[in-house]
């Protein structure tokens, strides 16, 4: 089976990029001119062209490699969106208070990562599932808890874990911070290198697409 490799795209490069989310909706119009729209996905799509951020020989023979390497869409790796990699508002230091992970019940350990967006007419609540590891900072009612001692982070699911003694009481809310990556793909299986046109200020297309791992 493919396999994701933990291993983050040339970050130096991926800041470059151009891109950002996509939805999949379907629109019928009426014959009375009205419009019925619906969504097949419940979650957006992020794609991007890491070909913007290539601005050196070197920069491209690095993009070569990785790419050999994933075996072109083979595998799976992590990408850090320059605009979006964060629970926190751009600029912001990350706090344990960024975002609402649920509700204890006095039994529940686990509590999965998510980023929610908007919230005045209907919020969409983004799963999280490459954190940063060692970027969590949680907390139980407001009070922060220690890593290591009150919960652990699962930085390949993006699962927050509270171990035995620490769950969280019935009606406790669980919110955490976090530094956060996509997990991606490239979009295709030929790379093509004009070194010609490179040197001649041409970008070279190099698609990147986010997948459900």
């Amino acid at each position: 089976m493919p396999a994701f490799h933990e291993t983050l795209f040339p970050l130096d490069i991926a800041l470059g990029a151009a891109g950002g989310p996509e939805r999949a909706t379907e629109i019928v119009t009426t014959l009375t001119g009205r419009e019925e729209r619906n969504t097949r996905l419940a979650h957006s799509r992020r794609r991007w062209d890491a070909g913007y951020g290539v601005t050196s020989l070197a920069q491209l023979s690095a993009v070569v490699a990785f790419f050999e390497e994933r075996r072109g869409r083979l595998h799976g790796f992590r990408w850090r969106d320059r605009l979006d990699h964060a629970s926190a508002v751009p600029g912001a230091a990350v706090t344990p208070l960024d975002q609402t992970l649920g509700t204890g019940d006095g039994a529940r350990a686990q509590f999965a990562l998510a980023k929610t967006y908007g919230g005045a007419h209907a919020p969409y609540a983004r799963p999280i599932v490459k954190p940063v590891a060692g970027s969590a900072r949680v907390a139980v009612n407001g009070a922060e808890r220690t890593a290591g001692t009150h919960f652990t982070l699962d930085a390949t699911r993006g699962v927050v874990t509270f171990l035995a003694g620490h769950v969280p009481a019935a009606g406790a809310s669980v919110t955490a911070g976090f530094l956060f990556d996509v997990p991606v793909r490239f979009d295709t299986d030929f790379l093509e290198v004009n070194l010609t046109a490179f040197e001649a200020g041409a970008i070279p297309r190099i698609p990147i697409l986010e997948i459900r791992p």
